[in-house]
């Protein structure tokens, strides 16, 4: 009986292993629901321990997502989740405003009934999430809104370009305090998608062109790091 239970056990498929892809969705998803603050602190133990896997393994997943420019490696002191200085986020906002007309102007070239379909459905989700004021939600659809354009416009290397500058843009906003209200409105996104169902190229682009103006105007981005003059700032006492 004994040797029949150890039979059985070696038979016993073992539970698949967690994959490097895998922990990386799921950092990037805690990433755009904001519970992943910038500069937090990537420990390989800690999160070897939470995924059930090796050091190894997540070494590579932190080298991956340093790539992405996400995650940040300090030598001597490990990894940290990215924190975007002023000049990266203004660079970061010039770059969605060169590629997101273009995913707009590709989405419009090859129209698809289904491409309005899930952008309604996605549209549904968000505003769900606002009458439950489930702030989280609101934050992490209101990101995926952006990176869904791209995966319909159907082009892997514009999917990807979006994922890493969305994710940053939630880094952005978590470091620069925006008010989730000026982050990405709803109505902004209805009127993006009522466009891109009309068809009417120059008015999406434009309105794309105008939201991203608004989120980026939403946020504390003036560099006041001029030298302090402590002579005015004692003069007083």
């Amino acid at each position: 009986m004994p040797a029949r239970s150890t039979n059985q056990a070696e038979k016993r498929k073992p539970d698949r292993e967690i994959s490097v892809d895998d922990i990386v969705e799921k950092i990037y998803g805690a990433i755009f629901a904001h519970l992943l603050a910038p500069g937090t602190k990537l420990g390989e133990d800690r999160l070897a321990s939470i995924f059930h896997t090796s050091r190894g393994r997540i070494r590579e997943v932190l080298a991956r997502l340093a790539n992405d420019q996400v995650v940040e490696l300090i030598p001597q002191r490990g990894a940290f989740v990215a924190r975007p200085s002023i000049e990266q986020a203004n660079d970061v906002f010039e770059a969605r405003r060169l590629l997101e007309p273009g995913i707009l102007r590709r989405l419009i070239a090859n129209p698809n009934p289904e491409i309005s379909l899930k952008l309604k459905s996605h549209q549904r989700k968000e505003a769900e999430a606002r009458r439950a004021k489930d702030e989280r939600a609101i934050l992490r659809l209101s990101g995926e809104f952006h990176l869904l354009l791209a995966e319909l416009a159907g082009n892997e290397v514009l999917v990807r370009n979006m994922k890493e500058l969305t994710t940053i843009t939630c880094l952005i906003i978590s470091l620069y305090d925006a008010p989730t209200s000026s982050c990405c409105r709803a109505d902004e996104h209805a009127a993006i998608i009522e466009a891109i169902s009309a068809g009417d190229e120059k008015r999406a682009v434009k309105l794309m062109l105008d939201h991203l103006d608004d989120i980026q105007g939403g946020l504390n981005l003036r560099n006041d790091t001029s030298e302090v003059d402590l002579e005015t700032v004692f003069s007083a006492f």
